[in-house]
Protein backbone atom coordinates (compact mmCIF):
# COMPACT_ATOMS: atom_id res chain seq x y z
CA UNK A 1 0.00 0.00 0.00
CA UNK A 2 1.28 3.59 -0.95
CA UNK A 3 2.07 5.40 2.31
CA UNK A 4 -0.85 7.74 2.87
CA UNK A 5 -3.01 10.13 5.76
CA UNK A 6 -4.83 7.52 7.15
CA UNK A 7 -3.75 6.14 10.75
CA UNK A 8 0.05 5.97 12.14
CA UNK A 9 -0.70 2.61 12.86
CA UNK A 10 -0.96 1.77 9.21
CA UNK A 11 2.96 2.52 8.72
CA UNK A 12 5.54 -0.31 9.08
CA UNK A 13 8.27 -0.70 11.89
CA UNK A 14 11.18 1.47 12.68
CA UNK A 15 14.11 -0.66 11.48
CA UNK A 16 15.57 -0.52 14.87
CA UNK A 17 12.75 -2.00 16.44
CA UNK A 18 13.08 -5.02 14.14
CA UNK A 19 16.46 -4.93 14.55
CA UNK A 20 15.81 -5.75 18.95
CA UNK A 21 13.54 -8.09 18.02
CA UNK A 22 16.31 -10.13 16.16
CA UNK A 23 18.51 -10.12 19.13
CA UNK A 24 16.06 -11.09 21.39
CA UNK A 25 14.80 -13.96 19.09
CA UNK A 26 18.21 -15.45 20.37
CA UNK A 27 17.92 -18.71 22.52
CA UNK A 28 15.35 -19.27 25.41
CA UNK A 29 13.48 -16.86 27.77
CA UNK A 30 11.50 -17.56 30.66
CA UNK A 31 7.99 -16.25 29.86
CA UNK A 32 5.05 -14.14 30.90
CA UNK A 33 7.71 -11.83 32.12
CA UNK A 34 10.23 -13.42 34.16
CA UNK A 35 13.16 -12.82 31.40
CA UNK A 36 15.97 -10.33 31.74
CA UNK A 37 14.70 -7.77 29.19
CA UNK A 38 11.67 -7.46 31.07
CA UNK A 39 13.37 -6.51 34.25
CA UNK A 40 15.53 -3.94 32.32
CA UNK A 41 12.38 -2.83 30.40
CA UNK A 42 10.36 -1.95 33.79
CA UNK A 43 13.85 -0.06 34.95
CA UNK A 44 13.65 1.85 31.93
CA UNK A 45 10.49 3.24 32.86
CA UNK A 46 11.54 4.00 35.90
CA UNK A 47 13.81 5.89 34.46
CA UNK A 48 11.57 8.01 32.63
CA UNK A 49 8.75 8.70 35.73
CA UNK A 50 10.17 7.66 38.92
CA UNK A 51 11.10 4.98 40.94
CA UNK A 52 7.35 4.42 42.82
CA UNK A 53 5.95 3.00 39.60
CA UNK A 54 4.30 -0.79 38.91
CA UNK A 55 4.80 -1.64 34.99
CA UNK A 56 2.18 -4.13 33.20
CA UNK A 57 2.88 -4.85 29.50
CA UNK A 58 0.29 -5.82 27.07
CA UNK A 59 -0.38 -5.83 23.39
CA UNK A 60 -2.35 -3.50 22.69
CA UNK A 61 -3.99 0.46 23.37
CA UNK A 62 -7.43 -1.09 24.07
CA UNK A 63 -6.48 -3.45 26.27
CA UNK A 64 -4.06 -0.83 28.00
CA UNK A 65 -7.00 1.15 28.59
CA UNK A 66 -9.52 -1.78 29.95
CA UNK A 67 -6.42 -2.87 32.33
CA UNK A 68 -5.84 0.65 33.54
CA UNK A 69 -9.75 1.03 34.47
CA UNK A 70 -11.14 -2.24 35.05
CA UNK A 71 -7.88 -1.99 38.14
CA UNK A 72 -9.44 0.94 39.84
CA UNK A 73 -12.71 0.57 39.11
CA UNK A 74 -16.17 -1.85 40.70
CA UNK A 75 -19.10 -2.00 38.63
CA UNK A 76 -21.08 0.13 39.57
CA UNK A 77 -18.52 2.72 39.15
CA UNK A 78 -18.67 5.66 36.18
CA UNK A 79 -16.08 6.93 33.90
CA UNK A 80 -15.83 10.66 32.91
CA UNK A 81 -14.40 11.06 29.80
CA UNK A 82 -14.41 13.32 26.51
CA UNK A 83 -17.40 12.11 24.06
CA UNK A 84 -14.68 11.97 21.33
CA UNK A 85 -12.45 9.55 23.92
CA UNK A 86 -11.24 6.57 21.99
CA UNK A 87 -12.32 4.77 24.68
CA UNK A 88 -16.26 6.21 23.87
CA UNK A 89 -16.09 5.74 20.30
CA UNK A 90 -13.52 3.16 19.06
CA UNK A 91 -13.26 0.52 21.73
CA UNK A 92 -16.46 -1.40 20.67
CA UNK A 93 -17.53 -0.62 24.13
CA UNK A 94 -14.77 -3.13 25.56
CA UNK A 95 -14.11 -0.51 28.62
CA UNK A 96 -18.40 -0.89 29.63
CA UNK A 97 -17.90 -4.91 29.02
CA UNK A 98 -15.15 -5.39 30.87
CA UNK A 99 -15.18 -2.91 33.74
CA UNK A 100 -18.72 -3.10 34.23
CA UNK A 101 -19.14 0.81 34.49
CA UNK A 102 -20.83 3.30 32.77
CA UNK A 103 -19.07 6.33 30.64
CA UNK A 104 -19.68 9.30 31.06
CA UNK A 105 -19.39 11.88 28.08
CA UNK A 106 -18.39 15.40 28.80
CA UNK A 107 -18.90 18.15 26.05
CA UNK A 108 -15.11 18.82 24.50
CA UNK A 109 -13.30 21.86 23.11
CA UNK A 110 -10.77 21.53 20.52
CA UNK A 111 -10.73 17.60 21.80
CA UNK A 112 -10.27 18.29 25.81
CA UNK A 113 -12.67 18.60 28.23
CA UNK A 114 -12.66 21.20 31.23
CA UNK A 115 -13.30 21.39 34.91
CA UNK A 116 -16.38 23.34 33.88
CA UNK A 117 -17.54 19.77 32.11
CA UNK A 118 -16.45 17.21 34.50
CA UNK A 119 -18.26 19.51 37.39
CA UNK A 120 -21.60 18.52 36.34
CA UNK A 121 -21.13 14.82 36.79
CA UNK A 122 -19.40 14.87 40.82
CA UNK A 123 -23.11 14.34 42.30
CA UNK A 124 -24.99 11.45 43.82
CA UNK A 125 -21.90 10.41 45.86
CA UNK A 126 -22.94 7.46 48.35
CA UNK A 127 -26.35 7.34 46.58
CA UNK A 128 -27.10 3.72 45.62
CA UNK A 129 -29.74 4.42 42.84
CA UNK A 130 -27.06 6.63 40.87
CA UNK A 131 -23.46 4.73 39.40
CA UNK A 132 -20.78 6.59 41.53
CA UNK A 133 -18.14 8.68 39.66
CA UNK A 134 -14.38 7.31 40.28
CA UNK A 135 -12.58 7.89 37.28
CA UNK A 136 -11.64 10.76 34.85
CA UNK A 137 -10.37 9.97 31.49
CA UNK A 138 -8.50 11.72 29.42
CA UNK A 139 -6.44 11.40 25.96
CA UNK A 140 -3.44 12.93 25.38
CA UNK A 141 -2.65 13.48 22.55
CA UNK A 142 -6.45 14.07 22.24
CA UNK A 143 -8.63 11.98 19.33
CA UNK A 144 -9.09 15.66 17.37
CA UNK A 145 -4.95 16.43 17.46
CA UNK A 146 -4.95 19.03 20.26
CA UNK A 147 -2.36 19.05 23.08
CA UNK A 148 -3.24 19.41 27.10
CA UNK A 149 -0.94 21.71 28.63
CA UNK A 150 0.58 20.80 32.04
CA UNK A 151 -1.72 23.73 33.44
CA UNK A 152 -4.88 22.09 32.40
CA UNK A 153 -3.75 18.39 33.08
CA UNK A 154 -3.64 19.80 36.78
CA UNK A 155 -6.62 21.23 36.81
CA UNK A 156 -8.65 18.20 36.46
CA UNK A 157 -6.13 16.20 38.80
CA UNK A 158 -6.85 18.85 41.42
CA UNK A 159 -10.85 18.24 40.87
CA UNK A 160 -10.35 14.73 40.60
CA UNK A 161 -8.48 14.23 43.99
CA UNK A 162 -10.83 16.78 45.82
CA UNK A 163 -13.92 13.94 44.99
CA UNK A 164 -11.72 11.29 45.82
CA UNK A 165 -11.47 10.66 42.19
CA UNK A 166 -8.78 8.68 39.64
CA UNK A 167 -7.22 10.15 36.56
CA UNK A 168 -6.43 7.74 33.99
CA UNK A 169 -4.82 9.07 30.98
CA UNK A 170 -4.49 7.51 27.35
CA UNK A 171 -0.87 8.18 26.12
CA UNK A 172 -1.74 6.07 22.73
CA UNK A 173 0.36 9.37 21.34
CA UNK A 174 2.14 10.83 24.39
CA UNK A 175 5.30 10.65 22.28
CA UNK A 176 4.03 13.09 20.22
CA UNK A 177 2.69 15.11 23.07
CA UNK A 178 5.69 15.01 24.80
CA UNK A 179 7.83 16.42 21.77
CA UNK A 180 4.77 19.04 20.98
CA UNK A 181 5.14 20.10 24.93
CA UNK A 182 9.02 19.67 24.74
CA UNK A 183 8.82 18.29 28.05
CA UNK A 184 9.52 14.62 29.58
CA UNK A 185 6.69 12.23 30.14
CA UNK A 186 6.80 12.46 33.83
CA UNK A 187 6.06 16.79 33.23
CA UNK A 188 2.88 16.16 32.25
CA UNK A 189 1.51 12.94 33.66
CA UNK A 190 2.68 11.59 37.29
CA UNK A 191 4.34 15.39 38.18
CA UNK A 192 1.13 16.95 37.17
CA UNK A 193 -0.84 14.54 39.32
CA UNK A 194 -1.82 11.91 37.08
CA UNK A 195 -2.68 7.77 38.25
CA UNK A 196 -2.41 5.52 35.56
CA UNK A 197 -1.30 6.27 32.30
CA UNK A 198 -2.00 4.08 29.08
CA UNK A 199 1.58 4.69 27.59
CA UNK A 200 1.64 3.73 23.66
CA UNK A 201 4.57 2.84 21.26
CA UNK A 202 2.32 0.84 18.61
CA UNK A 203 1.85 4.24 16.86
CA UNK A 204 5.14 5.63 16.74
CA UNK A 205 6.97 2.78 15.28
CA UNK A 206 6.78 -0.20 17.27
CA UNK A 207 5.11 -3.34 15.96
CA UNK A 208 2.82 -4.40 19.30
CA UNK A 209 2.79 -3.60 22.77
CA UNK A 210 1.55 -1.04 25.55
CA UNK A 211 2.60 -0.67 28.69
CA UNK A 212 0.34 0.21 31.73
CA UNK A 213 2.04 2.40 34.31
CA UNK A 214 0.29 2.92 38.04
CA UNK A 215 1.85 5.98 39.83
CA UNK A 216 1.09 4.58 42.50
CA UNK A 217 1.80 0.69 43.13
CA UNK A 218 -0.66 0.53 46.23
CA UNK A 219 -3.77 1.09 43.27
CA UNK A 220 -2.01 -1.30 40.96
CA UNK A 221 -3.98 -4.17 43.30
CA UNK A 222 -5.22 -6.92 40.96
CA UNK A 223 -3.75 -5.68 37.75
CA UNK A 224 -1.33 -8.81 37.23
CA UNK A 225 -4.83 -11.40 37.57
CA UNK A 226 -6.86 -8.48 35.39
CA UNK A 227 -4.52 -8.42 32.46
CA UNK A 228 -4.05 -12.48 32.92
CA UNK A 229 -8.29 -12.52 32.66
CA UNK A 230 -8.76 -9.97 29.79
CA UNK A 231 -5.95 -12.13 27.66
CA UNK A 232 -3.49 -9.21 27.74
CA UNK A 233 -0.57 -11.49 29.24
CA UNK A 234 1.92 -12.11 26.53
CA UNK A 235 3.39 -15.39 26.93
CA UNK A 236 6.86 -14.36 25.23
CA UNK A 237 7.19 -11.40 26.88
CA UNK A 238 10.69 -10.13 26.07
CA UNK A 239 9.71 -9.35 22.56
CA UNK A 240 7.28 -6.36 23.95
CA UNK A 241 10.26 -5.76 26.10
CA UNK A 242 12.52 -5.46 23.50
CA UNK A 243 10.65 -3.26 22.03
CA UNK A 244 10.37 -1.11 24.41
CA UNK A 245 13.78 -1.04 25.36
CA UNK A 246 14.86 -0.01 21.49
CA UNK A 247 12.30 2.71 21.69
CA UNK A 248 14.41 4.72 24.65
CA UNK A 249 17.47 3.55 23.17
CA UNK A 250 19.15 7.25 21.61
CA UNK A 251 15.45 8.46 22.05
CA UNK A 252 14.38 6.96 19.23
CA UNK A 253 10.74 7.76 20.39
CA UNK A 254 11.52 11.27 20.21
CA UNK A 255 12.82 11.15 16.72
CA UNK A 256 9.97 9.45 15.58
CA UNK A 257 7.50 11.62 16.70
CA UNK A 258 9.44 15.00 15.83
CA UNK A 259 9.21 13.90 12.19
CA UNK A 260 5.60 12.89 12.59
CA UNK A 261 4.77 16.35 14.07
CA UNK A 262 7.04 18.18 12.07
CA UNK A 263 5.24 16.42 8.67
CA UNK A 264 1.94 17.20 10.33
CA UNK A 265 2.88 21.12 10.15
CA UNK A 266 4.38 20.59 6.51
CA UNK A 267 1.60 19.22 5.89
CA UNK A 268 -0.99 21.95 7.48
CA UNK A 269 1.36 24.92 5.62
CA UNK A 270 0.74 23.41 2.46
CA UNK A 271 -2.96 22.64 2.46
CA UNK A 272 -3.42 26.60 3.87
CA UNK A 273 -2.22 27.53 0.64
CA UNK A 274 -5.61 26.24 -0.80
CA UNK A 275 -8.83 28.21 -0.47
CA UNK A 276 -11.04 25.27 -0.82
CA UNK A 277 -9.67 23.43 2.06
CA UNK A 278 -10.51 24.58 5.62
CA UNK A 279 -8.70 23.52 8.28
CA UNK A 280 -11.09 22.62 11.81
CA UNK A 281 -8.21 21.80 14.36
CA UNK A 282 -5.16 23.66 16.14
CA UNK A 283 -2.33 21.37 14.80
CA UNK A 284 -0.60 20.59 17.64
CA UNK A 285 1.18 16.81 17.43
CA UNK A 286 0.68 14.56 13.76
CA UNK A 287 -3.29 14.65 12.57
CA UNK A 288 -4.42 17.65 10.58
CA UNK A 289 -8.20 17.80 10.25
CA UNK A 290 -9.81 19.93 7.58
CA UNK A 291 -13.52 20.71 5.91
CA UNK A 292 -12.78 19.59 2.12
CA UNK A 293 -15.03 19.71 -1.24
CA UNK A 294 -16.57 16.33 -1.22
CA UNK A 295 -16.97 15.46 -4.61
CA UNK A 296 -12.99 15.28 -4.53
CA UNK A 297 -12.87 12.83 -1.23
CA UNK A 298 -13.31 9.53 -3.57
CA UNK A 299 -10.60 10.82 -5.87
CA UNK A 300 -7.63 11.63 -3.29
CA UNK A 301 -8.60 8.53 -1.82
CA UNK A 302 -7.56 6.79 -4.20
CA UNK A 303 -4.52 7.68 -4.61
CA UNK A 304 -3.59 8.46 -0.60
CA UNK A 305 -5.73 6.66 1.51
CA UNK A 306 -7.63 8.48 4.32
CA UNK A 307 -10.38 8.64 6.97
CA UNK A 308 -13.21 10.64 6.75
CA UNK A 309 -14.15 12.20 10.71
CA UNK A 310 -17.32 14.10 10.44
CA UNK A 311 -19.04 12.91 6.92
CA UNK A 312 -22.04 15.77 7.61
CA UNK A 313 -19.43 18.12 7.23
CA UNK A 314 -17.22 16.57 4.63
CA UNK A 315 -14.60 16.83 7.56
CA UNK A 316 -11.08 14.40 7.33
CA UNK A 317 -8.79 13.57 8.98
CA UNK A 318 -5.24 13.47 8.05
CA UNK A 319 -2.32 11.41 10.18
CA UNK A 320 1.17 11.67 9.50
CA UNK A 321 4.11 9.08 10.54
CA UNK A 322 7.30 8.42 11.57
CA UNK A 323 7.97 7.21 8.07
CA UNK A 324 6.16 9.60 5.75
CA UNK A 325 8.34 11.80 3.72
CA UNK A 326 7.90 15.63 2.47
CA UNK A 327 7.81 14.08 -1.31
CA UNK A 328 4.35 12.50 0.18
CA UNK A 329 3.11 15.74 1.67
CA UNK A 330 4.07 18.14 -1.91
CA UNK A 331 2.56 15.62 -4.03
CA UNK A 332 -0.63 15.01 -2.09
CA UNK A 333 -1.20 18.85 -1.39
CA UNK A 334 -0.66 19.06 -6.11
CA UNK A 335 -3.16 16.33 -6.29
CA UNK A 336 -5.51 18.70 -4.17
CA UNK A 337 -4.80 21.72 -5.72
CA UNK A 338 -5.32 20.05 -9.35
CA UNK A 339 -8.79 18.61 -8.10
CA UNK A 340 -10.05 21.67 -6.86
Amino acid sequence: MKRGFASDNNSGVHPEILTALSVANEGHAVGYGGDQLTEMAVNRFKQEFGDNLDVYFVFNGTGANVLGLSTLTHSFHSVICADTAHIQTDECGAPEKFTGCKLLPAETRKGKISTEGIAKYLHGFDFEHHSQPKVISISQVTELGTVYSVEEIRAITTLAHQYGLYVHMDGARIANAAVALDLPFRAFTVDAGIDVLSFGGTKNGMMLGEAVLFFNPELAGNAKYIRKQSMQLFSKMRFVSAQFLAYFNDDLWKRNATHSNKMARLLEKEVRKIPAIQLTQDVEANGVFAIVPKEIIPLLQEKYFFYMWDEHRSEVRWMTSFDTQEEDIINFAALIKSLV
